[in-house]
């Protein structure tokens, strides 16, 4: 399984967010991909006032302010499927 963690470059709400998601990966042994959305347009339009955007198989798991306890019973229902 993998998840995707949307960001760009100089978003404090992101370097915040990567400290939550980094370990709940570590720790569920989930593979994380951080795409900077800047990178590809679809990306900006879907996601620029949302990052950072954590999504998994095509599911928005959290954005903005990503609660450890909240993205951590997510993904741990949908490791569990």
């Amino acid at each position: 399984m993998t998840i995707y963690f949307y960001t760009r470059p100089g978003c404090h709400l992101c370097d915040d967010a990567k400290k939550v998601v980094v370990p709940i990966a570590q720790e569920l042994n989930i593979e994380m991909l951080e795409r900077n959305i800047d990178t590809k347009d679809e990306w900006t339009e879907k996601y620029g006032l949302m990052i950072p955007v954590v999504e998994m198989g095509g599911e928005l798991m959290a954005y903005g302010h990503v609660e450890r306890l909240s993205l951590l019973t997510q993904l741990k229902g949908r490791v569990n499927e």
